[in-house]
C-alpha cells in the first residue's frame, strides 16, 4: 500500500511558535504557567503541555502568576484587564491573528460597517470582534448579511477558505458603494487546502489527522468528502482500523495546522504495518 502525505500537513508557523513558547515558559517558570483556554485545538498537545506544567484555565484568578495567551488571541477587554494585574503576560497570539485584530480596529476608527467572515463562537473571531466593536457583524455565509450601509469593511478569520471570501465579496458589492477589504486568510491554510484537494483526487482513501474541535482540520475533512473520496478524520494512530485499508492501493494523509509531527509519524508507522 502506497502512502502519500500532503507536504504542508501539520503545524503552521503560528502554532509551532506558540507551542515552543509554552514549553520554554514552563522551563523558565518552573511549570507555573496557565493558558486562557486551550493553547491550540489539539487535545494531545494540550495534555502534553499539562504534563510539563502548562494548564489551560477558564478563569484568571489571583493564583495565576504567568498567563500565556493562546494562538487564537483574546479579547481587547481581557488583554487590557490583564495589564492592570500582577501577572506576567506571555503573548503567543499568532502574528496573522494579531494583524486581523489591528485591521478590525483600524476599520472601526475609520467608521466602516464591519463584516467579519468566520465562526461567531470561535475564540479567534471573538477576539477580532472585540477590536471591531460589538456592532460588527459576523457571518459564515453571504445569506446571513443584513442590510448594508454605504461604507463596508471586511476582515476574515485566518482559517477561512478563499472561496468563502470570494462569495461574500460578490454579494457585498451589489449594494456597498465603498468597500475596504483586508484579506487576513493565512497562506498556509490556503496552501494546505489546495494540496489536500489535489491529493484527495488521486488516492483511494484520505486520512485527516487533527483535533475534532479544530476548525481548519474539519474543513480539510469536509473538502475531501466533497471530492468523493472515502475519508476518515482521526486524532491519533489509536483510532486506525485495519479494515479501512483492505484492498486500498493508495492512501493519502493530511493534517490540520494544530497537529504535531509526532502524531503524524505515529499514524504513518501504523499505516506501514497495515501495508505489510
Amino acid at each position: 500500500m502506497e502512502i502519500r502525505i500532503v507536504k504542508s500537513a501539520g503545524f503552521c508557523f503560528g502554532v509551532k511558535r506558540a507551542v515552543d513558547m509554552a514549553f520554554k515558559a514552563a522551563e523558565e517558570n518552573k511549570g507555573q504557567v496557565c493558558t486562557y483556554g486551550p493553547i491550540i485545538h489539539n487535545p494531545q498537545v494540550v495534555e502534553k503541555l499539562k504534563a510539563a506544567g502548562v494548564a489551560p484555565v477558564d478563569e484568571i484568578d489571583s493564583n495565576v502568576k504567568n498567563i500565556l495567551i493562546r494562538t487564537h488571541g483574546i479579547s481587547y477587554e481581557l488583554h487590557e484587564d490583564l495589564k492592570t494585574k500582577n501577572i506576567n503576560i506571555i503573548d503567543a497570539t499568532c502574528p496573522f491573528v494579531k494583524k486581523a485584530q489591528q485591521y478590525a480596529k483600524l476599520l472601526k476608527q475609520e467608521g466602516y460597517q464591519i463584516i467579519i467572515l468566520g465562526d461567531e463562537k470561535h475564540p479567534e473571531v471573538v477576539g477580532i470582534r472585540s477590536y471591531a466593536g460589538q456592532e460588527a457583524i459576523v457571518v459564515k455565509d453571504p445569506q446571513q448579511l443584513p442590510r448594508l450601509k454605504t461604507r463596508v469593511g471586511v476582515v476574515v478569520q485566518t482559517t477561512q477558505p478563499v472561496e468563502a471570501l470570494q462569495r461574500l465579496l460578490s454579494e457585498i458589492i451589489k449594494t456597498a458603494r465603498e468597500l475596504k477589504v483586508y484579506n487576513t486568510i493565512c497562506n498556509s491554510t490556503a496552501n494546505r487546502l489546495k494540496e489536500t484537494e489535489a491529493l484527495a483526487k488521486e488516492v483511494d482513501v484520505m486520512l485527516v489527522i487533527g483535533g475534532r474541535n479544530s476548525a481548519n482540520t474539519n474543513q480539510l475533512a469536509r473538502r475531501c468528502e466533497a471530492i468523493g473520496v472515502k475519508t476518515y478524520h482521526i486524532e491519533s494512530a489509536e483510532e486506525l482500523a485495519p479494515e479501512w485499508f483492505r484492498g486500498v492501493k493508495v492512501v493519502g494523509v493530511t493534517a490540520g495546522a494544530s497537529t504535531p509531527d509526532w502524531i503524524i509519524k505515529e499514524v504513518i508507522e501504523k499505516l506501514k504495518g497495515f501495508g505489510s
